[in-house]
């Protein structure tokens, strides 16, 4: 089930709507087939690894890290060609909340007089589809949020300056963090700050994630590098219900897609951004700032992963803080998180924190 888990992570960022799923056929202790859910999400792990098996999955054990779908979609239901390849026995880390499946796909193999384990690295499980559980259950994206600071918190000198706080190893490292989320996030004032591209790169060959700008009134230069790769690279625009129809096509012109959500005290209704990002299929999101987008987000409980990088440099109150005004008047009010890693990675410290529910 391990080796099923690692090659469902390589489908992490390439695979959505659909789940990372990674499969392994066993006989007599050997391993005759593996597979892991292919870019776009077509084929399934299952299809892929008894393709590789071939007759020697017949009486075989398969470990699958998700149980099998039960229902015809594009393709013919996974838990039909486990039956119709004769295998003796299924191992199943998770069950899928889809309702579509939720227990049918285990059922579908028990009827057929196949064995069936449940629960076998659950967590481990849960931790990779943290992202399609959560737009399963809860209509929305796991959202991690990545901030890079000084030791004091400054996300930018005075001038804004900000490129670059941390080193060469860290920007890396959040290039594989992008890789591994179906989009990018940021708020206009960092695409009009930075000028950023939000693309992954030196990563070889890969499905790249969406890019998501949230502009209230999309005043955003239409020059940018954004615009320019508009074509190339998927570009979602969430504004308001105000954004000027000139803007509008413009932006459309270059290959954007743009959609309107609510405007809510002056700013876009984030529960709405991720209602419709849920909507369009997308289940992990890579928030990237600046300040005041992950102050909101950390505010309104939207942050499921915290990913910082501290950078040995001290950059003085006149810098940029690193979140926006929060309005917590007691520490009982404030956001709490629990840490779950501390690496060193270069000239720089990484730490992950998970939500507290």
């Amino acid at each position: 089930m391990d080796l099923a888990l690692s090659l469902g992570r390589r489908g992490l960022g390439n695979v959505w709507p659909n789940p990372a799923v990674g499969c392994v056929v066993v006989k007599e202790g050997r391993v005759v087939g593996r597979g892991w859910t292919q870019p776009g999400g077509r084929p399934h792990a299952e299809v892929v690894a008894l393709a590789q098996a071939g007759d020697t999955a017949r009486g075989a054990t398969v470990f699958v890290t998700l149980e099998p779908c039960a229902h015809h979609g594009e393709t013919p239901p996974c838990a039909e060609a486990l039956v119709a390849a004769g295998v003796a026995r299924v191992v199943i880390a998770l069950g899928d909340p889809d309702p579509r499946v939720n227990g049918q796909g285990a059922a579908l193999l028990r009827n057929a007089g196949i064995d069936v384990v449940e629960g076998v690295r659950a967590n481990a499980a849960r931790r990779d589809q943290a992202g399609f559980l959560s737009r399963v259950t809860r209509g929305r994206p796991f959202v991690t949020l990545k901030l890079a600071a000084s030791l004091d918190g400054r996300i930018a000198t005075a001038s804004g300056e900000s490129q670059w706080i941390t080193g060469p190893e860290a920007r890396r490292h959040v290039h594989a963090l992008r890789m591994r989320h179906d989009a990018v996030m940021v708020g206009g004032g960092t695409a009009r700050a930075d000028d950023p591209t939000l693309t992954v790169r030196d990563m070889g060959a890969l499905r790249q994630p969406v890019r998501v700008v949230l502009s209230r009134h999309l005043d955003i230069p239409i020059e940018s590098n954004l615009a320019r790769t508009a074509h190339e690279v998927p570009l979602w625009l969430a504004h308001g219900d105000r954004a000027q129809p000139k803007t509008l096509d413009r932006w459309r012109e270059v290959g954007a897609d743009c959609f309107s959500v609510p405007v809510v005290q002056s700013a876009l209704d984030l529960s709405a951004v991720m209602d419709a990002l849920a909507e369009r299929g997308v289940t992990r999101v890579f928030c990237e700032g600046g300040g005041g987008l992950a102050a909101s987000l950390l505010s309104e409980g939207l942050v499921d992963e915290f990913v910082g990088f501290t950078a040995g440099v001290a950059l003085g109150a006149e810098g940029w803080p690193s979140l926006a005004a929060m309005g917590v008047g007691r520490l009982a009010e404030a956001p709490r998180l629990d840490l779950i890693e501390t690496r060193v990675i270069g000239a720089d410290v990484m730490h992950r924190w998970a939500r507290r529910d």
